[in-house]
């Protein structure tokens, strides 16, 4: 029983060590992409990789979400400047 409990907080931490620069995605963080990587430093990570770990399906689920709206976003912009 403690190997899947194991498991799903080791991906989650990997999960949040990996979307770390993409928190904007999240609604977490900063709110542009261009500042996501800046200073904070390790206890930032941590602080992200140990809240990932824990909520990493709501996190991934709300990721996905707002890929999706970005990108209808983007598309409707790029039809927009062709017509």
């Amino acid at each position: 029983m403690t190997a899947p409990i194991l498991l799903f907080l080791l991906f989650g931490a990997v999960f949040g060590l990996a979307s770390f620069s993409h928190r904007h995605l999240f609604s977490e963080g900063p709110s542009r992409r261009e500042d996501s990587d800046g200073a904070p430093g390790l206890k930032a990570r941590l602080g992200w990789a140990l809240l990932c770990s824990a909520l990493w399906p709501v996190m991934l689920l709300t990721g996905l979400h707002s890929w999706w709206v970005l990108s209808r976003r983007r598309a409707l912009a790029a039809r927009q400047r062709r017509d």
